[in-house]
């Protein structure tokens, strides 16, 4: 899910993201793309280092975490190519409207398929930090349409580069099949060649007639989706340490009777509409409750206790 990061080296420790470009010779440091490029380098700095990127870049990533992030980036696209679309034929957005090669949301609902099933949208839902994401993205192209390029450019030139890390990232640690389904948001199968693809909407970019104050708000706005990623990582990273350790069939987090019921896989059942008994352990503890049965096992421990002092004679 991290966006804007470019490039990539193996290591012992996992994966590592870069923020690279390929030199350009025909570009100006008061180009859009250039001033993106500078003014975004701190917040990418912070967006890698948050604990949720870091641990999927070594492959610490859980199926249930990694489910719930293609869900935020669902609700994320169909926001940010809703706007797309109503902006397609504005002059401060047309030119970067690549709907055939860049559109995510159809792949993501492939995925969403995979992992929840058709019913897929009655089992999903959008989450605090991605909501606020999403009202600020409709905000912008409702309102201001010219910042719009910051959240595309946030996220598909991320998704171009480092997102291609995290595909081979996911597919190994998740095991999941080498026909990629899955991961079909990784997929760009209508861009042949990302880079000269990436160079093209740069070049897009800086044809925007843009004057100096604009590019700065542009700028702002691209801080300001890198933050609204990072609050989606910090509510996956703490999601995640909720997860205990997860059920070998499913991926659902294993509940030992305590604390928050919809940790029970049980539970989990339900919310992906399989017709389940519920909780074992909360039935049992409910049937414990029952005077009857409370008097027969009274009369079981008394029984269980002479046998246990005659053995002991």
């Amino acid at each position: 899910m991290p966006s804007a990061m470019e490039g990539s080296e193996g290591g012992e420790e996992g994966e590592i993201l870069r923020y690279e470009e390929t030199e350009d010779d025909n570009v100006s440091p008061t180009d859009l793309s250039e001033l993106l490029k500078e003014g975004t380098k701190e917040s990418h700095d912070r967006a890698e280092n948050t604990q949720f990127v870091k641990d999927f870049l070594k492959g610490r990533i859980k199926k249930e975490l990694f489910k719930l992030a293609t869900v935020a980036l669902y609700f994320t696209y169909s926001a940010l190519e809703e706007e797309m679309d109503r902006n397609k034929d504005n002059p401060v957005f047309a030119p970067l409207y690549f709907p055939l090669e860049l559109h995510r949301r159809e792949a993501l609902v492939k995925d969403l398929k995979y992992f929840y099933g058709e019913d897929w949208k009655e089992k999903i839902q959008c989450s605090e930090a991605t909501q606020h994401y999403v009202d600020r993205i409709h905000h912008v192209g409702q309102h201001k349409p010219e910042l719009l390029v910051a959240h595309a450019y946030t996220r598909y030139m991320g998704d171009l580069s480092g997102g291609q890390v995290l595909k081979k990232v996911a597919q190994r640690a998740l095991k999941l099949p080498a026909t990629e389904e899955g991961i079909q948001f990784y997929m760009f199968d209508n861009i042949s060649n990302a880079q000269q693809f990436k160079q093209l909407y740069r070049a897009r970019m800086n044809a925007l007639e843009l004057d100096k104050n604009t590019k700065e708000r542009i700028v702002e706005e691209a801080n300001r989706a890198f933050r609204f990623n990072m609050q989606v990582f910090d509510e996956l990273d703490k999601l995640g340490r909720s997860l205990t350790e997860e059920a070998q069939d499913g991926g659902f987090p294993v509940h030992d009777g305590k604390g928050d019921l919809r940790k029970c896989p049980y539970y989990a059942d339900k919310l992906a509409g399989k017709a389940g008994p519920g909780c074992p352990y909360q039935a049992a503890a409910a049937l414990a409750k029952q005077p009857l049965v409370q008097l027969i096992l009274a009369a079981c421990v008394a029984v269980a206790a002479g046998a246990a002092a005659w053995y002991l004679m």
